[in-house]
């Protein structure tokens, strides 16, 4: 079935799942050095969304030099990313508190939204004092 002959809801789940598809892709395109991003995908049943805030978590190894007692690699540099694809709204007021709280509970690195649009690269916005900010790719994972 071709995506114009598909329901709006299921037209919006394809558009999703290609999003998501899509920044994983970018992200792994974009690493040049250092520790290799890990991507892990939150999804529900038969490939939809899950309940929560964060869409997707890029998590590595950090091989900087740690804090007294621990050793290079036993830290994580954590990146949380909410996806959007084709005509999706960006997340309200009241999502970006909750995904400031996430990353503030798990130390995380970065506040990512990843918008994709078919025939495209994901454009990436960071967080930033409540308001999206366009980042490259490479200044959060190169």
């Amino acid at each position: 079935m071709q995506q114009k002959d598909q329901s709006p809801g299921k037209k919006a789940q394809c558009s999703a799942k290609w999003a998501r598809t899509m920044t994983k892709w970018l992200i792994t395109y974009t690493r040049r050095k250092g520790a290799r991003w890990n991507i892990v995908e939150f999804g529900g049943k038969n490939g939809s969304e899950s309940r929560g805030i964060v869409d997707l978590l890029a998590i590595r190894k950090d091989h900087r030099i740690p804090f007294a007692g621990l050793k290079r690699g036993d830290l994580f540099d954590i990146v949380l990313i909410q996806t959007k694809g084709g005509s999706a709204r960006r997340p309200t007021k009241q999502d970006k508190a909750r995904l400031l709280k996430v990353a503030k509970h798990y130390k995380a690195r970065a506040v990512l939204l990843a918008e994709w649009k078919k025939g495209g690269k994901p454009n990436f916005f960071r967080l930033e004092d409540n308001e999206w900010t366009p980042v490259k790719p490479a200044d959060i994972f190169g």
